[in-house]
């Protein structure tokens, strides 16, 4: 039989920490899921993944792995040792120890009797779990796993708090004990003051559990804020522009502005420009600490001015000294 590179299946390093194995199988897991899953061969791709898992996972298969292991390239022709594998993991580990492993493969989603490879079973004398997740005919238990998705969320709705359903795709085990999926719709609570990235958890909506007691996961559903036609979100700050006329800007003036909450007014100093930045203390998004509303503001020009408009303009052009040039020439 050809030997199987468990580090290779996986890619990860053979000095991995049990955490880098644990994200390294859950990435390929899902990429090789026979129900979601369009690579090619993907549900041999699932099995040897998760195989490779059972075993690196453990620290005491892994280090007889390791030790029977050390020489062999993935897909070089193997043969274990002379009386390895009679009973559960009894080869010994090539130092004197005897090993002795019986407690049963719980981890890896394999759901047909076609769990394990002749190569995992020669080393560790496993025998093959029936459909439904039993092995060796004692049932084992595992708490499904979390989920993951996005759902895109006004800033309205981001303001004042919402409720929505989402129709999701989810993952439920039929009685065979075969995974299915199944459209599902789901009541969620926005709540006020979310922010782009914020993750809201629905306890249990995620993949089920198997075997007698298992819970299910979790869904997280990470918030995608939908792009505004005015505002702009930086966290919980809003952001947005605020055009003025040149005498408003000159001579100052109490301008309404429009906020998530409604409109408020506020006091533009005289003598404002372009560019200039002004708050609104706490009008951004809600919270423990309210964000801010920023306004930037824009001077603006009649676009098309009468010949009453042109005659004040140039009256101002005579008589003014202001030359909007001159910190340009002194730099």
């Amino acid at each position: 039989m050809q030997f199987k590179d468990y580090y290779e299946v996986l890619g990860v390093a053979k000095d991995a920490s049990p955490d880098d194995i644990k994200r390294a199988y859950r990435k390929l897991a899902r990429k090789y899921h026979p129900d979601v899953s369009k690579e090619p061969e993907a549900e041999s791709r699932f099995k040897e993944v998760g195989e490779a898992y059972e075993t690196l996972k453990d620290p005491e298969k892994r280090a007889a792995y390791d030790q029977l292991g050390a020489g062999y390239a993935h897909g070089e022709e193997f043969r274990p040792p002379p009386g390895w594998g009679q009973g559960d993991f009894a080869g010994g580990f090539g130092d004197g120890r005897t090993g002795s492993y019986a407690g049963g493969f719980e981890s890896a989603d394999f759901e047909s009797a076609e769990a394990f490879s002749d190569f995992f079973e020669s080393l560790f004398g496993a025998r093959r779990r029936p459909a439904g997740g039993f092995a060796g005919g004692a049932p084992s238990s595992r708490d499904g796993e979390d989920v993951n998705a996005r759902i895109a969320v006004t800033l309205e709705e981001a303001f004042a708090g919402a409720q929505r359903q989402l129709a999701l795709d989810v993952s439920e085990r039929g009685e065979d004990g075969l995974p299915r999926r199944r459209r599902k719709t789901l009541r969620v609570n926005i709540p006020k003051g979310v922010t782009a990235g914020q993750r809201i958890r629905l306890e249990g909506q995620g993949n089920p559990g198997l075997g007698p007691g298992a819970r299910p996961g979790d869904l997280y559903l990470e918030v995608e804020l939908v792009p505004h036609r005015r505002f702009t979100a930086d966290r919980g700050d809003i952001h947005a522009d605020l055009p003025l006329a040149p005498w408003e800007a000159v001579l100052g003036a109490s301008v309404p502005v429009t906020t998530l909450g409604g409109t408020v007014d506020l006091k533009v100093p005289p003598g404002a420009r372009t560019g200039q930045r002004l708050r609104l203390k706490g009008r951004g998004l809600p919270g423990k600490t309210p964000g801010d509303h920023y306004v930037t503001l824009r001077v603006m020009t009649p676009p098309d001015p009468d010949a009453a408009t042109r005659n004040l303009y140039e009256q101002l052009r005579d008589t003014e000294a202001f030359d909007p040039r001159a910190e340009e020439v002194r730099s």
